[in-house]
């Protein structure tokens, strides 16, 4: 069985890639996989691989006994000079995880995204009008990444001459073991690590140092954008909290929203029978179609957790990787779980988390991204489709799509 650990395994196709989890949810417990040690950073013996769909619900519920501390989004445990940017609330447990989500949930009240329906539109709107008068190229880069990014940016108040910069820290942050955006390749040498660590740091330090600007100019001069609403009142966040949570918005909000655009594309190209059904009544199905995409492409591949106590095989202090890619394509949940079908139902998938505490706050306003991308697409473009196998980001962590051709 390949080693999951290994970043070489996460160059593998897709396919490989889930015949080897489906091998894991056919073993009678969870797999304990040796953990690498990252120069600067660190590592510890390993983590058990959670690759049930049962298993990644129950950690997922239990988060008093399954911890996000000290942090969800490393294996390793990230040291300080790392989670001053990137240590946000999704590495948090109750109470400091309820303060934080209690406030950032202003910004996704259903009055609230109800108000951005206009602006949805219209953003998707002028995306479509660009790419037509650009011609088929890249998906990606032309649709795809241009509306998650240009809607987060939006809501913080960030003015549209930086957006592209956004995008490209995003592209960093999480793209740390892809030479296409660090230049680095992608190996365990002290060298290469390091360079890559520089690349990473400066891109947290970027957009840490662009919201608490921000920050500061609505503390004196509220506009009503989010950063208004999440730096004033009773109820505030501080300017290092601010900052963690503007790269978790942009990183989470963008980057996945964007992936499930580009893979829905590239499914709805390779079962036309789907895209018919979709086409033909978008209202009817659109809905369902949405967390098909997301439960067959799975942006975010796994998160971590840390065992508070002894339960059940588990000791206190292992630490546990909730694989939802394996969760989503469980045999005993999904029938028929390698087959895309935009009329599932019901669909329990984990795409956005498992239920709990950490289940994405952000997950009504990608339902919408999704929705008025498709049917602007839909309705202008009825003929486009995705030509060619995408390019795959190289992570553990993100399912990405760098590339996507297209055309109409």
């Amino acid at each position: 069985m390949p080693d999951i650990s290994e970043i070489p395994f996460w160059g593998l196709p897709q396919h490989e890639r889930m015949a080897a989890f489906r091998e894991m949810r056919r073993l009678d417990r969870p797999v304990f996989v040796r953990e690498n040690h990252v120069p600067f950073i660190g590592g510890g013996p390993g983590y058990y691989a959670l690759v049930r769909h049962a298993d990644v619900t129950e950690a997922s519920r239990n988060a008093g006994i399954f911890s996000s501390e000290p942090c969800s989004n490393s294996i390793p445990d990230m040291p300080r000079w790392l989670a001053v940017y990137f240590g946000s609330m999704i590495n948090m447990d109750d109470p400091r995880h309820a303060r934080l989500r209690r406030i950032v949930s202003r910004a996704f009240t259903p009055r609230v995204l109800s108000k951005m329906e206009e602006d949805l539109a219209l953003a998707a709107s002028e995306i479509v009008d660009e790419a037509l008068r650009a011609g088929p190229g890249d998906f990606v880069q032309q649709v795809a990444a241009r509306l998650p990014v240009r809607v987060i940016c939006d809501m913080m108040g960030i003015p549209a001459r930086y957006h592209e910069t956004v995008l490209r820290r995003t592209n960093v942050i999480l793209g740390n073991a892809d030479k296409e955006y660090t230049g680095i390749d992608p190996d365990f040498s002290r060298l290469n690590v390091g360079r890559g660590l520089v690349k990473l740091l400066h891109a947290g330090h970027s957009l840490n140092r662009m919201a608490a600007r921000l920050g500061a100019q609505r503390r004196k001069e509220p506009t009503g954008d989010l950063v208004s609403l999440l730096v004033n009142g009773e109820e505030s966040l501080t300017p290092q909290e601010l900052g963690s949570f503007f790269i978790l918005l942009v990183v989470a909000g963008s980057e996945t929203t964007r992936n499930a655009i580009a893979y829905g594309l590239k499914l709805l190209t390779d079962h036309p029978e789907q895209r018919q059904l979709l086409a033909d009544d978008f209202d009817k199905h659109i809905g369902r179609a949405c967390e098909e995409i997301v439960r067959y492409a799975t942006p975010v591949i796994q998160f971590r957790r840390t065992l508070t106590q002894d339960h059940g095989i588990y000791k206190k202090g292992d630490k546990v990787l909730l694989f939802y890619n394996s969760a989503n394509r469980d045999e005993s949940v999904f029938k028929d779980p390698d087959v895309f079908d935009i009329t599932r139902d019901p669909n329990p998938h984990v795409g956005f988390g498992g239920p709990g505490p950490h289940y994405c706050l952000g997950a009504h306003l990608a339902r919408r991204e999704m929705t008025v991308m498709f049917r602007e697409l839909l309705t202008r473009m009825p003929d486009i489709r995705s030509v060619g196998e995408p390019d795959f980001l190289l992570s553990n962590f993100i399912n990405g799509v760098k590339h996507l051709r297209y055309e109409w």
